[in-house]
Order: C-alpha cells, then structure tokens, then sequence
C-alpha cells in the first residue's frame, strides 16, 4: 500500500460546527503547528505510543504535545470506522487530565456511534 496514512476528521457536531478545528484556530500559528505535526505523526504512524500519545482507557487517545508558547495541549481522539476522529482539545493546566475534558470527548465519542 502506497499510502499507509489514516485519515484524521474533525469531530462535528448536530449544527455542524467543529470544536476541535475551533479551538485550533484560537491558538498562535506557532502553536496550532505543534499541534498539526503531531497529529500528523499519530496518522502515519498510527499506533502510537508514548511519549506522543497515550491511552485514555474506553478508546479514547491523547495526542500530547508541547506548544512554542510554554504551554501543553491535549488532542483526545478515537478510531471510529477505519479514521481517527479529534473529540476534545484543550490546555492542559495540572498533572492529570481534567474529567470535564475527559467527560466532553465520552459524551463525543457517543454521538459518533448513533
């Protein structure tokens, strides 16, 4: 196969907005390019493991990277039908990984399976 790449979607919503696309536009240039290079290693590189992403448990991912600007993002995500899907993203401010960050990507991930 020539092309080993998954494909990697946006999660959208009922009104069609995407979140995770939203919230990488409200970060510098400098930092959604962090982002975007690692999500592009997940892609081709998919499974991955840590330091770049780790497992969430209920099938969800973080993409985890370190930002330009001194800060950490989190990307979480899912492989749903055969693509990787960006549920959630955010700045991580402590150790552990919110639960309403967490609770938003479940909530997510369920929508993708109606």
């Amino acid at each position: 196969m020539a092309d080993d790449k998954l494909d990697l979607v946006f999660f959208e919503n009922d009104a069609g907005n995407q979140p995770v696309l939203d919230w990488l536009k409200e970060l510098s240039r400098q930092d959604r390019h962090a982002v975007g290079q690692d999500l592009e290693r997940v892609r081709y590189r998919w499974p991955v493991g840590m330091p770049l992403c780790r497992s969430l448990g209920k099938g969800l991912w973080e993409v985890r990277s370190s930002l330009p600007s001194d800060r950490i993002a989190r990307v979480i995500f899912c492989a749903h039908e055969g693509e990787l899907v960006a549920l959630h993203g955010f700045i991580k401010k402590s150790q552990k990984t919110p639960k309403d960050d967490l609770d938003v990507a479940i909530k997510r991930k369920k929508e993708l399976d109606r």
